[in-house]
């Protein structure tokens, strides 16, 4: 009999926990079969360890992982993905946005030989303003990244125990999970589902997270920055050329004496600082390439708690 796992990151989810737990088990635990649920603790610093322990005096197949300090979703997704045992592996956000069914779905998906199942959003009932950004990231994505990027976007996903491997080889920092998975090429299936409001909790999903979301799914698998430099460049060589033009036809036809400080300073102004964004931008590429050949771990496991027994 087939074995799944369901990798859950945990980060300030005290408040969901028991209820994440509640609804799994009345839908859907009885009717998976072999399953374990991988609860990671990212860093947090509520009580979410000790509830995760609790559930696991529950049910004997929860494994408790936690790392020695919060080190981002993505991470905690890895480490969960490490130490799973499954034939296969499920990601569950614990914030209780997604119903907990989406699984049986995705698992029937896989059995017919789906290596990789997308759960894809086709409605989200949440915050316009906030459906509206995420939905500008998701067309920014499928144009320069992913033209196979789903419109709703992706954040819960199915991959299969060779997909698996592949992933813990990779071990890739300042990247994207989701596009990592896309970037495999496995066949690949899509399951819809409606994203419900959030309930309880707050969301941790900082603005500063978001924004690094965008610069590594960008610079982890696009040139595109690189490409936006070099277009800004000649379209400010050419503006030059023909400011320079201009100004000259001017002085020799019509005698107009060449003078515009002001002018001229805030063309100076505007062009140092495209200098500025550009020297950040590979500011950025060099870091990135720092921090790869440093070879320091993407996550530190400081327990893991499992079938009433201990490893550290």
């Amino acid at each position: 009999m087939s074995k799944i796992s369901i990798v859950v990151p945990v980060y300030y989810n005290s408040d969901t926990l028991e209820d994440l737990y509640a609804d799994m088990k009345e839908k859907i635990l009885t009717q998976l079969g072999d399953y374990e649920i991988v609860f990671v603790d990212d860093g947090s610093g509520d009580n979410s360890w000790e509830i995760m322990n609790k559930l696991r005096a529950q049910d004997d197949r929860i494994v408790c992982v936690k790392l020695s300090r919060n080190f981002g979703e993505h991470a905690a997704l890895l480490a969960g993905l490490n130490v799973c045992t499954g034939d296969c592996a499920v990601t569950k956000q614990a914030d209780l946005q997604e119903d907990s069914t989406l699984i049986l779905e995705m698992y029937e998906s896989w059995k017919k030989g789906n290596k990789v199942v997308l759960a894809v959003r086709k409605e989200r009932q949440e915050n316009p303003v906030k459906v509206f950004f995420a939905n500008c990231y998701y067309a920014l994505i499928r144009r320069f990244v992913n033209k196979n990027m789903p419109a709703g976007g992706c954040d819960c996903y199915l991959v299969d125990r060779r997909a698996i491997e592949v992933l813990k080889l990779m071990d890739e920092k300042n990247s994207s999970l989701t596009l990592q998975v896309m970037w495999l090429g496995f066949q690949t299936d899509m399951i819809y589902f409606v994203r419900k409001d959030r309930e309880k909790g707050v969301s941790r999903w900082t603005l500063a997270k978001k924004v690094k979301l965008v610069m590594d799914s960008l610079m982890s698998f696009s040139y595109m920055p690189l490409r936006v430099m070099s277009y800004v460049g000649v379209i400010f060589n050419l503006l030059a050329l023909v400011l320079l033009i201009e100004v000259l036809v001017e002085k020799f036809t019509v005698g107009t004496p060449i003078v515009g400080w002001a002018s001229l300073m805030c063309v100076l102004l505007c062009g140092l600082g495209m200098i500025m964004v550009m020297l950040g931008l590979l500011g950025e590429y060099i870091w990135r390439t720092l921090d790869a050949s440093r070879s320091r771990p993407p996550f530190i496991i400081d327990e893991v708690e499992k079938n009433n027994t201990t490893d550290l």
